[in-house]
């Protein structure tokens, strides 16, 4: 499995079921409001299938990035009105977690299937 920039994935960490999990995301993801969440390992591969409340998505692209990369746009695309709100949110769901911009995430962007 390659990603856009043809560089071959790792091994996932975990499986895509694992995904997005917080009902409030799920909700996001339902409602169209969240299409992509970033995560400490790699849950999907590119073109696996995720389900949520019977509702499938296909994962359309998966890449590292660093925190320091983050757009207002990467924030709208979790499902937040700005990379300020979704850096409140990460921070509020891990206590004690230091927002690094050298740190590096897996973007996991994904879209319906209907």
């Amino acid at each position: 499995m390659t990603n856009e920039n043809s560089m071959p994935l790792p091994p996932k960490t975990c499986s895509v079921d694992r995904l997005v999990t917080l009902p409030d995301d799920v909700d996001k993801v339902l409602e169209g409001i969240k299409t992509a969440t970033r995560r400490n390992g790699r849950y999907a591969d590119i073109g696996e299938i995720m389900e949520l409340k019977d509702k499938k998505f296909r994962i359309d692209n998966v890449y590292k990035q660093k925190l320091g990369e983050l757009t207002d746009e990467d924030g709208k695309r979790e499902g937040y009105e700005s990379l300020e709100a979704y850096k409140e949110s990460i921070l509020s769901i891990h206590p004690g977690m230091p927002w690094l911009p050298e740190m590096e995430v897996w973007v996991h962007e994904f879209s319906a299937l209907e």
